[in-house]
């Protein structure tokens, strides 16, 4: 375009080259006629024969130059129409020569005709990329015209019709029955039985409007399907959780068991073989114990009730959970409370209470000296902050999970109720190392400040 720009200024005060040419032949046209009329006007033949002879030559002359102009004229038009028509068709291969009398006006098309070539390809790649897009996705994709008639639909959502897509192309949203998911809220969970799956489906749809016409877009997701692939995975690791643990103490009074039944078996009994059956008795009563209280912990993290939420301060909660901690772990320890601004939040004191007594006691646990309790406001949050100077949390994805544990002895039961207890207030946890540059782990704890209504 800086060539078409360059030539424009080159030319600014002259005449465009084909309109010179439109000129000087329409001028050269009536060149004839004018000088047969001055021939005529100074030098008058006196015979009428050579009149009419002299008429006659200036009219074929004026013919003769009307259809050389017209040709001059007419043809360059003709490739101008030529290179119209072939865009119009959507043929855009074609170019014109720019140095004809139209040079501008055929670069200017020779110029559009690229660009056009350049959106189409570009269109193109972007429809290739759209269609990959669409056929990869598990969610249904569906579009339907004005008339409520399918136009489009992914592989998903041919699956979810189950029927061959040139037969479901153009049956109405009731045909599919279809018609009642375009109507409601736009975005809601609901069961429905397609021909291909029933179940629970999010369904989504909006108003779509191309080419001055309206549409309708309709997206559907198996939530059942992604809620039984979570479901399947949580039972996964709660199940090797729960099985590396009984194990642990199942072994050990199997093989006690078969000890002391080796041990009764023998003929004579050996001389200390009460204090041996009582050891036995006593390692199998403590395995009993431990798996009696894991399975207490299970439901107890099982039938967490749900919050009764009351106003209270935050900074006399914990400070009151700091000074309950200290009695279980040694004697050098420091839990200093860093005093924040007063905070008044509505949640259930004693559960809250609990999650933090886990949190700080797994602080206590791993610090080497001194372990750290702050609170702050955060936007509309009230964030617990507590930093230990330990080795910092293990390098693992399961700490949250309920009876995972790295502690010998541990329960595996103090973060995840720590984070069940926070999400019943619409808040979490998270356990990271410090970001201070300096060892340990950081705990965090959040929890909305104003109430969050109750549903119904």
């Amino acid at each position: 375009m800086s060539t078409r720009t360059e030539s424009g200024a080159a030319h600014a005060g002259r005449m465009p080259r084909f309109e010179r040419r439109v000129l000087g032949g329409s001028l050269l046209v009536a060149a004839p006629g004018l000088l047969g009329a001055l021939a005529l006007a100074w030098w008058p033949p006196s015979e009428t024969t050579l009149r009419w002879a002299w008429l006659v030559a200036m009219a074929a002359a004026t013919a003769g130059l009307a259809r050389w102009q017209y040709r001059r004229v007419v043809f360059p038009l003709y490739t101008l129409a030529g290179l119209l028509e072939a865009l119009r068709e959507g043929d855009y291969s074609l170019r014109g020569v720019a140095g004809g009398v139209l040079g501008d006006v055929v670069y200017d098309l020779n110029a559009l005709a690229e660009r056009l070539q350049q959106e189409r390809l570009d269109f193109e790649e972007s429809s290739h990329l759209l269609g990959k897009t669409l056929a990869a996705l598990d969610s249904a994709v569906m579009v339907f015209d004005e008339r409520s008639r399918l136009r489009l639909l992914n592989p998903a959502a041919q699956r979810l019709l189950d029927g061959e897509r040139h037969k479901l192309f153009g049956l109405t949203a009731a045909e599919l029955g279809l018609a009642g998911l375009l109507e409601g809220p736009a975005d809601r969970v609901a069961v429905h039985a397609f021909p291909g799956r029933s179940g629970r489906f999010q369904l989504r749809h909006a108003a779509l409007r191309a080419g001055g016409r309206g549409g309708r877009l309709l997206v559907v997701n198996d939530v059942g399907r992604v809620l039984r692939e979570e479901e399947r995975a949580a039972w996964q690791r709660l199940l090797r959780v729960l099985g590396h643990e009984v194990n642990n103490s199942l072994a050990p009074i199997q093989s006690m068991a078969g000890t002391l039944a080796t041990l009764v078996a023998r003929e004579p009994l050996p001389e200390d073989w009460r204090e041996d059956f009582r050891g036995g008795l006593d390692l199998i009563g403590n395995r009993a114990g431990a798996l009696a209280r894991f399975l207490a912990g299970y439901s107890r993290l099982a039938r967490l009730p749900p919050p009764q939420r009351v106003a209270f301060d935050l900074g006399e909660l914990i400070g009151k959970v700091a000074r309950l901690v200290p009695a279980a772990g040694p004697a050098r320890l420091q839990i200093t409370v860093e005093a924040g601004e007063p905070l008044a939040v509505v949640a259930d004191a004693d559960q809250l209470e609990q999650a933090l007594i886990n949190l700080i006691g797994n602080a206590v646990e791993a610090a080497r000296a001194e372990v750290r309790v702050r609170w702050r406001r955060d936007g509309e949050c009230a964030c617990i902050e507590i930093e230990d100077d330990g080795e910092g949390p293990p390098p693992s994805d399961n700490l949250f999970v309920p009876f995972f544990t790295t502690k010998p002895g541990g329960s595996g039961i103090g973060l995840a109720l720590a984070r069940q207890i926070a999400e019943g207030h619409d808040g979490g946890v998270s356990l990271a190392p410090r970001e201070d540059g300096h060892c340990g782990a950081r705990a965090r704890l959040w929890l909305p400040l104003t109430p969050v209504a109750s549903p119904g």
